[in-house]
């Protein structure tokens, strides 16, 4: 199910990042008409217009940004990561330590808390408890199930870091052109140097209001994942024990 929802997410990012670009690319032909004839009425177009080719990386890292906050809001729930009621219905079996019905009830919920608890069980062979094994294989399983969640957490630092960059890229871009028109046609027009800053400092200004957003949803998503961790390692942690006083109270 989670792969299923990382495909059509990845799709509709995809699919924006594309139509973004078109847009964008529609725009560029304007852009002389709108140095030559200035409107009082400025919409956003006309600012992603005058921001230069580096609105067109920031355009797609903020559509990815946006992408991975709605996945994520989605993804990193207690619940999901839980199973709480799977967990209730394994307790009877492992009291009576009927280790193949509790394999069988950890089968109907693919969740990283029971994942983990499968890989556990899994290493019980004939009803002998290797605590080393057993430890072995929910470190190995609890790595893989939640390291797998926090890629995608991650990205959003990855989208913080880079987005203030491209747009510093475009000031310097858009500075290098407006000290080139001073040169060429010297103080004679200033509505093309004017343009020249307006671009660096559009590009600027987007670079920002792309990374914040993205460091602010991360450091979110990385303390609610955080907190979240701990409880499946808790949740996990008393299964096992519940397992080992089962098979204790046993051999009584």
């Amino acid at each position: 199910m989670k792969s299923r929802i990382q495909k059509i997410v990845y799709f509709a990012i995809g699919i924006a990042c594309l139509g973004g670009v078109s847009l964008i690319a529609q725009d560029d032909p304007l852009r002389t008409t709108a140095v030559s004839q200035p409107s009082a009425d400025t919409d956003i177009w006309d600012l992603i217009s005058k921001g230069g080719l580096a609105m067109i990386p920031l355009g797609i890292l903020s559509m990815a940004g946006t992408g991975l906050i709605v996945y994520n809001l989605m993804a990193v729930r207690e619940k999901a990561f839980l199973s709480s009621k799977q967990v209730e219905e394994l307790e009877p079996f492992i009291d009576r330590l009927d280790i193949d019905g509790a394999k069988e009830i950890c089968k109907e919920s693919s969740s990283p808390a029971i994942n983990i608890i499968s890989a556990g069980l899994n290493r019980i062979i004939d009803g002998e408890l290797d605590q080393t094994a057993i430890e072995k294989a929910i470190d190995d399983a609890a790595e893989e199930e939640l390291s797998g969640a926090f890629v995608l957490i991650n990205y959003l630092s990855v989208i913080g870091a880079i987005a203030p960059m491209v747009g510093l890229l475009g000031t310097v871009s858009g500075m290098v052109k407006a000290f080139r028109s001073i040169s060429t046609i010297g103080m004679g027009d200033p509505s093309v140097l004017a343009n020249n800053i307006s671009e660096a400092l559009i590009t600027t200004a987007s670079g920002l209001i792309v990374a914040i957003p993205a460091l602010l949803a991360y450091y979110y998503f990385k303390n609610k994942f955080g907190r979240i961790s701990s409880s499946v390692n808790r949740v996990v942690g008393d299964v096992f024990f519940r397992l080992s006083q089962a098979a204790r109270s046993a051999r009584l």
